[in-house]
């Protein structure tokens, strides 16, 4: 079936028009049987229904300018089973996605679709024994890396090819014209723009993207070479981040990365902002940096914003309780929250993610800052952060475990028991020293967040497998990668939300955590160095991953390929045109380390109380290299 018409705009670029059903039936070639309705749309005030039976079908076709790949969505509803959602290029079928039986609006995709110049794209659906609604249609550029992970462990390489496939089906195709200001209270938005690169970080029921969100999903986005995206929204945060707002960034853009969320930003001393939020987009400029060796990060307006947020910004919010950490009010979130936690009803002044959080911006400013060649300035900072943490074990903290101070309320009494963010943000960014008070601490929060104190928001969750790697806690981390991905089909608390799967941050986690969590990948592509360290959990069968393999991780102006076999034999291919200094590290001390079979010699280091072999090899470009250390 063919659409009235197609339409497309720029080399390569296609547009779908009216996605979201708001012009009626424009665009779209309708079958007897269907229809634009007004009673139950994802966003905005109408959508597609289709009534049950055969050759009901809504479709449009659009002609492609260029040669590319995309990822085509749907948000879509049914009441019942054998609706399909389909994709085909010159009349072939090019990609399906069946549709599920529920009543409840879920996120469809069908991936990476290759088009070439003057091919001709249908996206059909159609309806089988029930009722099916459709909302929301969006055309995503395909990521321009694609990693593959293989693995002994079949859920593991499902796992990340099912967070691939749904990451990318985030992204925005630039140029595209979308709504803005959309969100529950306000569904048909307050007019259109262009978007710019950029992905979704926050509820898929609104416009925009926010900073915690996008900070946790950096990374992830990386690992899929989404370079321009992240620079586009750290860069729009770190312009926000203004002596008016008190160099607070504000909390959401929408997606053309000029504008403001309305929901969210009302004036410039009333908008919602929460104090680790400027310190982890301080983190992730580095981040972004070591990954990409983009001297974006370096430039100016990067560079402003982070030291703004580690001076500026803690000399204005050091005033209750003066003591060199950054503050909230007590007022809450439009006030400024001193914590990520919106759920506890605390008036908190200062916590334990917000602290945590400065500690890790001043390491990264530290680094940052020898990397545009100001070691005074990198001095500086690593003495903030060591003086930091210090005053943190000898003067903020008391107690462990479950006594373990985590916050200070209004009134200056600290805080201990449960703070879900402000508890375990303060292992996860390595904040407490290794040793009883962090082990503890760690299996509190194994206990609580298993138990009584579970999150009922997925996305909260998605923080435990970072808390747990940073820790060395491989199984612990596993454990809660797998608990996110199995419930990745249960309903969200937030209807309009679809699936827990539905929720962005979710996949980009899942991407990042199996990179740099399970397979210990950090690069510094400026410096042309990669270390690597096995995490995989030794264990019961359902634990156990014997090794795990992927190639096509994007770093700098090329690639990578990693193998883990267990802790004790890596293997790195170098795909990039530069000579890389590759650091192994093993857990344990160990004299009998081979490279490529040739006995090696090795360094042992104390890395976050435990003691690691490191091996440093030099892999040339297009070269593939072995250490491995001796079992006993």
């Amino acid at each position: 079936m063919s659409s009235p018409n197609g339409s497309s705009a720029g080399p390569s670029f296609l547009t779908v028009a009216n996605p979201g059903f708001e012009q009626g039936t424009e665009g779209w070639a309708w079958a007897d049987g269907t229809g634009v309705a007004t009673g139950r749309p994802h966003t905005g005030r109408c959508h597609a229904r289709l009534d049950a039976g055969r050759g009901r079908e809504v479709g449009q076709t659009v002609t492609a300018t260029g040669k590319g790949s995309y990822d085509v969505s749907a948000w879509i509803a049914a009441g019942g089973p054998r609706g399909a959602f389909l994709v085909r290029v010159n009349g072939a079928p090019a990609g399906e996605s069946a549709i599920a039986d529920r009543p409840f609006y879920s996120r469809h995709t069908v991936s990476r679709v290759a088009l070439e110049t003057g091919d001709r794209m249908e996206i059909a659906f159609s309806s089988g024994d029930a009722w099916v609604d459709v909302d929301d249609v969006m055309l995503s550029p395909a990521a321009p890396a694609d990693p593959r992970v293989t693995s002994s462990a079949p859920v593991l390489a499902e796992m990340f090819a099912w967070a691939k496939r749904k990451a990318n089906s985030w992204v925005h195709l630039a140029g595209t014209v979308g709504p803005l200001n959309v969100d529950e209270r306000n569904p048909g938005g307050t007019g259109t723009a262009a978007y710019a690169p950029s992905y979704w970080a926050g509820y898929a029921h609104r416009s925009g993207y926010y900073a915690r969100d996008a900070a946790h999903q950096i990374v992830g986005a990386q690992v899929l070479g989404l370079n321009e995206e992240n620079r586009t929204m750290l860069g729009s945060f770190a312009v926000s981040a203004v002596a008016a707002h008190v160099y607070y960034p504000v909390w959401s853009y929408n997606f053309d990365a000029r504008t403001y969320l309305s929901i969210d930003y009302h004036s410039a001393d009333f908008f919602v902002r929460e104090v680790p939020a400027p310190f982890e987009l301080v983190e992730k400029t580095e981040q972004a940096y070591r990954w990409s060796g983009d001297a974006f990060y370096l430039g100016d307006v990067m560079w402003d914003f982070c030291r703004h947020a580690t001076t500026e910004f803690v000399e204005a919010h050091d005033r209750i309780k003066p003591n060199g950490v950054a503050e909230g009010t007590g007022q809450g979130i439009f006030a400024g929250a001193a914590s990520y936690n919106e759920s506890g009803g605390e008036q908190l002044v200062e916590a334990g993610d917000a602290f945590a959080s400065q500690y890790r911006a001043y390491l990264a400013a530290s680094a940052l800052a020898s990397a545009r060649g100001e070691p005074e300035q990198a001095a500086r900072y690593a003495n903030r952060a060591a003086k930091l943490r210090t005053y943190f074990h000898h003067g903020w903290v008391a107690n462990q475990g479950a006594a373990m101070t985590r916050a200070y309320s209004l009134s200056g009494a600290p805080l201990s028991g449960w703070g879900r963010e402000n508890s375990w943000f303060m292992p996860m960014k390595r904040l407490l020293l290794p040793g009883p008070r962090n082990d503890a601490y760690l299996d509190y929060i194994d206990e609580m967040a298993g138990g009584a104190g579970k999150p009922v928001n997925i996305e909260a969750i998605t923080y435990l497998p970072d808390t747990f790697f940073a820790n060395d806690r491989d199984t612990q981390a596993w454990k809660w990668m797998r608990y996110v991905y199995d419930h990745r089909d249960d309903r969200h608390p937030v209807a309009a939300q679809g699936l827990n799967g539905d929720y962005p941050e979710v996949a980009f986690t899942l991407i990042s955590q199996t990179v740099e969590g399970l397979m210990g990948f950090r690069p510094d592509a400026p410096r042309a160095r990669v270390t690597t360290r096995s995490h995989l959990p030794r264990g019961i069968d359902w634990v156990r991953i014997d090794w795990v393999r992927i190639d096509k991780l994007p770093v700098g102006d090329g690639c990578f390929g990693l193998r883990h076999d267990g802790t004790h034999r890596s293997e790195l291919t170098n795909g990039t045109s530069k000579v890389y200094t590759w650091q192994a590290r093993f857990p344990g001390g160990h004299h009998a380390v081979r490279t490529d079979g040739r006995p090696y010699e090795v360094q042992r280091k104390t890395l976050h109380g435990g003691v690691h072999t490191c091996v440093n090899v030099a892999v040339p470009p297009g070269g593939t290299a072995t250490v491995e250390i001796g079992r006993t």
